[in-house]
């Protein structure tokens, strides 16, 4: 037993660990909080008596004292008490995506006197059918649910009472530094009584800039609660984020893992006038798409820049390349999210763009949503030869513009709207900046012919051609191959099981496409694999990447992770096609591709479900001009996810990704034909 648990009566800090003498160390106390003295000091309250003056203020204390250490945590802790309430949002879902949200009480934090509370959306993402909030008085009342941040993940609820409410202060941004002493703060357990758990402020300017954080322990204790400095103002509001997807439970998978996020409270108190009109804020979006996906790659260039999006309106440009946002220096893409990230949608934000040598200031209003963009399409799947000038033509779509204009296999593409064309990646680059129904030059020729040729721009079709011809010429002999057959791949910090099937034919001057398959549960044999996918991945140019789950019986979200590892790992052994990687599974395995796919849009081109829905919570991403997703799913209408299933397909063609649908007789996986199909497809994902 530590000095402090010896000491610390029954009821006192619970949770805490905290800084003895000069040194980080963590010391746990296992009762609650404050229980002989929040009473007393509610009370005070109540009465509208000042607060004693050992309370109000706390003069130096030696630092290597234990004694002096406690007290100043339990000073801290009782000035902001009156500001903690304690929430029950009852009724409404126990699971929203796979995060069990549970029913049971969470914490909230006072930010005016008129009744207005804020806490975290992880707190309602259940949707609860009523909410109540425990006063400090100890009275229940009702709440309503007023706005919500959808940026920053944070609620406002309205109470009506005529207790005198208490707000704190606010720590300023400025104000704040790294290792400077944080105490989360929380009101679960007990009503009358504070959970508390004491680290240091790790980072600021976190999420994009919109979050602080902390190595005290966060988790649904404390969600929607304060963190506090040593003088019991605020530093923020305790809230699980995520840099990698944007939804209430994101985030919470950190569940006291030593990282968590708060929201400064100046920010809050900056922004509340305009939850308190009832309209929720949104994430401001400046719609352009750029060039890479390497957070700190030099040089941040617009790539697509949509016809309907702000920024199009306000004179932006493809090829623009974004130097500033309201004064701060933009050298890479992080820098980018960093300017960007606190925003809402309504705010304006200046940008300065280099543009043929010359600089050029545009006001941006940012937005909370573009219009879908759709991909257009001339109608031609290319050759993979890499010798000659140009792009050779390997399949002309008949009813395309392509096939309108009288292309044919066999001609070349060797300009696009007068530039010279080098690849196939390049012509798809060009065309996100039209529209279907635009009209384009193409350099073709055919034989020694060269001639211009003016294409209507269609839609990317759902539609698969029965027969394809052969992608590529056969490649040279060469004696140094890459590994083939049944390649383990394994990651050193992993313990997860993981193979890919190489066809024996694989060459270093190839170009082969992946499909990661995600197995349903009950797993695979690695025989089974080589069985059905071996002649497939000779004939069209792929390697399967088969992770196994730790839990044959079921996938989790947190495996996600390893299965990214692996196909990085993958792409570095091996020659691959960046147009033609695919997540592929069936029933649990295909509903965590979706997550996989929507997570990784840097890298993944399709997604082939079989009798999987698209997860409830899984907002499927925007339509991105330079990064491509197709979809591929195959159900029967006698599964008992039929509905689901369509629902979520419905969803995505909504937001103009090309969907194909394949009914199967009954709910199964694929049998040989269609198994056949889901390749022709995968095949064709290279398309122009």
């Amino acid at each position: 037993m530590t000095q402090f648990e010896r000491r610390a009566p029954v009821g006192r800090l619970a949770a805490i660990h905290c800084l003895r003498s000069s040194r980080l160390q963590r010391c746990y106390w296992t009762r609650t909080a404050l229980a002989t003295v929040v009473p007393r000091l509610l009370l005070l309250v109540a009465l509208g008596m000042p607060l004693p003056a050992a309370i109000a203020t706390r003069p130096g204390i030696a630092q290597d004292n234990p004694d002096d250490q406690e007290q100043v945590i339990e000073d801290a802790v009782r000035r902001i008490a009156p500001s903690v309430v304690r929430i029950e949002a009852l009724g409404g879902l126990e699971k929203v995506g796979q995060v069990l949200v549970g029913q049971g009480p969470t914490t909230g934090l006072i930010v005016s006197s008129d009744g207005y509370i804020i806490s975290s959306a992880f707190n309602f993402a259940q949707q609860p059918s009523s909410i109540l909030v425990t006063l400090p008085s100890g009275q229940r009342t009702v709440a309503k649910l007023v706005a919500q941040d959808l940026a920053r993940m944070l609620v406002l609820l309205k109470v009506d009472t005529e207790e005198p409410l208490l707000f704190p202060n606010a720590v300023p941004r400025d104000a704040m530094r790294v290792g400077q002493t944080a105490i989360a703060v929380g009101r679960t357990f007990d009503a009358a009584q504070n959970n508390v758990s004491v680290g240091i402020i790790s980072a600021l300017n976190r999420i994009w800039g919109k979050a602080i954080q902390t190595d005290a322990k966060i988790s649904p204790t404390n969600y929607g609660g304060p963190l506090i400095d040593l003088q019991g103002s605020v530093l923020g509001v305790l809230v699980p984020l995520s840099n990698q997807s944007q939804s209430e439970v994101a985030g919470a998978e950190l569940y006291d893992s030593g990282i968590g996020f708060a929201v400064p409270l100046s920010d809050i108190y900056r922004n509340i006038a305009r939850l308190k009109t009832g309209k929720n804020l949104q994430p401001g979006l400046l719609g352009v798409s750029l060039k890479g996906t390497e957070l700190f790659s030099a040089g941040v260039v617009i790539g697509a820049c949509p016809a309907k999006s702000p920024s199009a309106k306000a004179g932006l440009k493809i090829g623009d390349r974004i130097v500033e946002v309201d004064g701060q220096p933009v050298n890479w893409q992080a820098q980018l999210k960093h300017a960007i990230g606190p925003h809402y949608a309504g705010d304006s934000v200046k940008v300065v763009v280099e543009r043929d040598g010359q600089r050029l200031e545009v006001e941006v209003v940012l937005t909370d949503a573009v219009e879908p963009y759709e991909h257009s399409f001339i109608g031609v799947l290319p050759g993979r030869d890499r010798d000659g000038v140009g792009v050779p033509i390997r399949f002309v779509y008949p009813a395309s513009g392509a096939g309108q204009a009288g292309l044919v296999q066999g001609d070349r593409i060797e300009s696009l709207q007068g530039t010279a064309t080098t690849s196939s990646a390049q012509i798809r680059e060009v065309l996100a900046g039209f529209d279907p129904g635009a009209k384009i030059s193409l350099g073709v020729r055919r034989g020694g012919e060269m001639r211009i040729v003016e294409v209507t721009l269609g839609q990317l079709p759902g539609d698969v051609p029965v027969q394809l011809p052969t992608a590529r010429s056969a490649l040279p002999d060469v004696a140094d191959r890459p590994p083939s057959g049944v390649v383990p791949i394994r990651i050193p910090e992993d313990d997860h099981e993981c193979i890919a099937l190489v066809p024996a034919t694989v060459h270093p001057q190839g170009q082969y496409g992946v499909v990661v398959w995600l197995h349903p549960p009950g797993g695979f044999d690695d025989k089974q694999i080589a069985e059905r996918w071996q002649t497939h991945c000779e004939q069209a140019d792929l390697i399967v990447l088969a992770p196994k789950s730790a839990d044959a019986n079921r996938w989790l979200p947190t495996e996600l992770p390893f299965v990214r590892k692996a196909l990085d790992q993958l792409m570095r052994s091996y020659p691959i096609d960046a147009a033609r990687i695919v997540v592929h599974g069936y029933q649990g395995g295909g509903a965590l591709g979706y997550l996989f796919a929507f997570e990784h849009r840097d890298l993944l081109r399709g997604i082939a479900a079989v009798e999987a829905p698209v997860p409830l919570r899984a907002a499927p991403p925007d339509n991105d001009p330079l990064l491509r997703l197709a979809v591929w799913t195959a159900y029967s209408a006698k599964s008992k996810l039929a509905g689901p299933i369509k629902q979520g397909a419905d969803r995505l063609q909504a937001s103009k990704f090309p969907v194909t649908t394949i009914p199967l007789p009954e709910p199964r996986y694929l049998d040989d034909q269609e198994l056949a199909g889901l390749v022709r497809w995968i095949d064709t994902l290279d398309r122009f």
